[in-house]
Formats: C-alpha cells, structure tokens, sequence
C-alpha cells in the first residue's frame, strides 16, 4: 500500500502534464504519482512517462470513469487529486495529506472560492455556475462546503473503497460532496492558490452541457440520499394543488348545492390521492435509507479495521 498517491486524470494535456507530475514529486517526494490517460491523441502519456509517472489508460470517457478505477486499482493511505492542466499548485498537497494522514480527515476539499479563482478564471458563466452550485448544496445539506466543484481533493483509504462512483463525467465532483455530507463524513476546507490555464492548454469543460449534468445530477442525488424530505415536499405541493382545484369547487357547491366543475373536481381527487401517496413513499423510503445507512457503517467500520492491520 502506498503512503500517498498523487491521482492525475489525463485528456489531451501534452502542454502541462510534464510540469503537474514534476510539481507534484519535488512537493511530495515519498508519493507515487499516477497519471491514468483518457483517450488522448497527443502526446500526454508520452510527457507524463518522461516525468517519471506510473501512467495507465481508462478507455471509458468520462473524469468519473477515470476516478471510478483510480480507486478500485490503487491502495493508498492517503490518495490526492488533481488536474493535469496545472491550474492547482502543488505546494497545497502535503498540508492537504497531513489532514488525511494525522488529523483522520476523510476528505479535504481544495477551495478556490475563497481564494484567487474569480480573478484568474475568465470565464464568466463558470464563476456564476460554481457560486450556484456551492450555495444549492449548502441550502439543501445545512452545510458549509466552500467549493464543490474543485479537481483539487484529499481522501482517506476508506472514503476511496466505500464510495460508490455513479457519474461518468464531470458531475463527480459534486456526487463525492453530497456522499461526504449524507454520510457525516469529516470534511475539511483549505484555501488555495488557482491559477487559470496556460496559453495552449483548452478546458474540456463544456459551460453549458456540463453545468447541466451538475444540476440534474444534484436533484436526483438530493431524492436518493434525502427520499424524505424530496418526496414531503412533493406530497405538500400537490395536496395544495389539489386544495386550488378544490376551493372553486367547494364554492359552487355551497351557493347551489351542485357540482358543475366536475373536471376540477376530478383533479382535485387526483391530487390529494397523488399526494396521500407520496407521502407514504416518503415514510416507506425514509425507512430504507435508514437502513442503508447503517450498512454503510458497519462497512466503513470493516474498512477502517482493515486499514489500521494494514499499517501493522
């Protein structure tokens, strides 16, 4: 098992991958530096072995198919990830181990908000999708992650083999945060440098698509890991839809004694029973993710005896 693992994941970086992995050895000397290549057609794998990393292929597209391997394939004590674009320094990497290794962090987050992102990042649609994102999971979650969406992460070893990667792209990020605070997981913040792109090097970020995914990617984990609260608010909405439909209605029926609105009348019915619904599935629910919570106790416990005879 390695002490520490430096986890690169690599498309079409030819121009920077060389300085990353260079970077990365002189700050933490003792690590093993991995660069896993997605499918470039330059000479990334290439610059990346001359730097003296251990460099493996992923050919499934996608960062979250890229981490989703990193972890199964590598035992680390401590595992650090970062870009091959050289936007984050290196020189944030062995405070962000010493948080995993000695103060028992299970993840470290890598802020650039906090930090020098809106004056280095030029692009505008991702400076405002960042602060979205940020401010929609700490509002949904009570917390307070600094940045979300951040390459930059420090893990333990039982956060890499318990944590079940489900995104294939970009939305990774958020899917490790929202797992980290369902599972009360030991978070910790550190501000760090960022510094935008060098000439030459072009984002594989699309503003729009990508930024999409994030969002659907929010909601639906927001129904999986809080099925209570998602499936009460729906029930709330359509009992008061069902109340809207209702009220006409009731009016009518009270000056005449008919019911001449019987489509709003039918609605009416069809809502409240939407709603009864819904709020059952939210108890029925509730009740499984109680469960599964406590299984991933018990096997985050299994994980962390395996790590301790492990270090024995």
């Amino acid at each position: 098992m390695d002490n520490i693992a430096v986890l690169i994941p690599c498309y079409n970086e030819q121009n920077t991958i060389r300085k990353v992995v260079e970077d990365f050895k002189n700050a933490l000397p003792t690590a093993q530096i991995y660069v896993y290549d997605n499918n470039s057609t330059d000479n990334t794998i290439a610059e990346a072995e001359a730097a003296g990393a251990i460099v493996r292929k992923e050919p499934r597209q996608g960062k979250g198919n890229v981490l989703r391997t990193m972890f199964r394939d590598i035992d680390a004590r401590c595992y650090i990830i970062t870009d091959g674009d050289d936007t984050y320094p290196s020189s944030y990497a062995s405070q962000m181990a010493e948080q995993v290794l000695e103060h028992k962090a299970d993840m470290v987050i890598g802020d650039r908000l906090s930090s020098t992102y809106f004056t280095e990042n030029k692009r505008a649609f991702h400076n405002f999708g960042n602060v979205l994102v940020r401010r929609l999971i700490n509002m949904l979650y009570k917390s307070d992650i600094k940045d979300v969406m951040t390459g930059y992460r420090a893990f333990g070893y039982k956060f890499a083999k318990t944590f079940a990667v489900l995104s294939k792209g970009f939305e990774i990020e958020t899917e490790m945060t929202i797992h980290a605070l369902d599972k009360n997981l030991l978070i910790k913040n550190i501000p760090i440098d960022y510094r935008d792109r060098p000439q030459g090097s072009a984002s594989k970020l699309n503003t729009y698509s990508d930024g999409f995914k994030v969002l659907k990617t929010i909601f639906i984990l927001f129904k999986n890991y809080k099925p209570f609260n998602f499936f009460m608010w729906m029930s709330l909405i359509m009992l008061l839809t069902a109340v809207g439909f209702l009220i006409p209605v009731m009016a009518d029926y009270i000056k005449t004694g008919l019911v001449p609105k019987l489509p709003s009348f039918v609605a009416c019915v069809f809502f409240a029973i939407c709603s009864i619904l819904s709020f059952f599935e939210a108890l029925n629910l509730d009740t499984l993710k109680q469960k599964e919570r406590r299984e991933f106790e018990y096997w985050f416990n299994l994980w962390a005896v395996q790590e301790r005879n492990i270090k024995q």
